[in-house]
């Protein structure tokens, strides 16, 4: 993946709480492999199935286990069934998850259980996601709840988390409710394009391909919808999973993008004004063009790395995928 510009200031990336660290920052397993294009054939188990798992779909599980928990190769067990699509390699999943240290029955990391406090996972070891947690989301029916004993191996590995909390010889426990697949692309309905405004063609793949019109912009901030979404109406500090692109209004040309390299997740702060201004309020599904004058861009200063002037005039098709608080 290609180093992105520092387009958004002080972005930030969606919260890792359970993927490479949970409580203390630990790190993921250091040879984790990159997913494979088939699922893995993680097995049901007498150890997962003797943890006791009650509660449902969607709610805080109430689990009770004797500890330890320990197993060589990571188990699975599916509890609930769900009846949407299968995730599959390199999708990403909202879930919702509880994992516990199996030896010591300590809760290391908990989401919400509000669909708006879940996690985006993306099904791939080469993501910095512990294998296991990957073991146990994929190749199942989203709206499922699974349970995985995870082996060490499938953990923290030798190394172990680096706050202490789970030791290189400590298996785990993941119950995890697989929400949905998150879309690659805004699925809204379309809307009316905006006189004076960029055109935008969309690549079957959803990858716009912006035209800038042969007139100066306007000095003001202009938002439009593309498609609207009806999904959840992002607010003020979420963090928004998306895809993005940023033309300049004066050369025509891309500065930045997701497409081509992976799906974006920022929080709502720290961005430039525009862009976030482009984001709140806006729901999930929907694609929304945004002018951005330069007051509301990168100033006077401009961007010299992405080849942006002090006078220049941003523009962005922002497709809105997801977003949690």
């Amino acid at each position: 993946m290609r180093t992105r510009l520092p387009v958004f200031l002080a972005a930030a990336a969606a919260s890792a709480l359970v993927l490479t660290g949970c409580s203390g920052g630990g790190e993921a397993k250091p040879d984790a492999t990159k997913a494979s294009a088939e699922c893995h054939d993680t097995k049901e188990g007498s150890v997962v199935t003797s943890v006791d798992i009650s509660g449902d779909f969607g709610v805080t599980p109430t689990v009770d286990f004797a500890e330890p928990l320990s197993v060589e190769k990571t188990e699975r067990t599916v509890l609930i069934k769900g009846d949407g699509e299968k995730t599959a390699p390199s999708d990403r999943v909202a879930v919702e998850l509880t994992l516990y240290n199996g030896t010591s029955g300590a809760t290391l990391a908990q989401t919400r259980y509000d669909n708006l406090g879940s996690q985006q996972i993306v099904i791939d070891d080469a993501s910095g996601i512990l294998p296991g947690i990957v073991r146990a989301i994929e190749c199942v029916p989203a709206g499922s709840r699974v349970a995985a004993v995870i082996s060490p191996d499938d953990g923290f590995g030798d190394v172990g988390a680096s706050d202490g909390s789970v030791a290189a010889t400590d298996s785990l426990l993941l119950i995890a409710d697989v929400l949905s697949i998150t879309p690659e692309k805004a699925t809204g309905a379309e809307q009316a394009p905006v006189d004076g405004m960029p055109t935008v063609e969309l690549a079957k793949d959803g990858q716009p391909t912006v035209t800038i019109p042969e007139t100066d912009p306007s000095p003001e901030l202009q938002i439009a919808n593309l498609k609207l979404g009806d999904g959840e109406q992002v607010q003020a500090g979420d963090t928004v999973t998306m895809q993005y692109q940023g033309v300049n209004w004066r050369t025509g040309e891309v500065f930045d993008q997701s497409w081509g390299t992976q799906i974006a997740s920022f929080k709502t702060v720290g961005l430039i004004p525009g862009f976030t201004a482009g984001l709140v309020g806006q729901s999930v599904g929907s694609q929304v063009l945004v002018s951005i004058p330069p007051a509301q861009g990168y100033g006077e200063a401009g961007n010299s790395q992405a080849g942006i002037e002090g006078t220049d005039t941003l523009v962005f098709v922002i497709d809105i995928l997801a977003t949690t608080r």
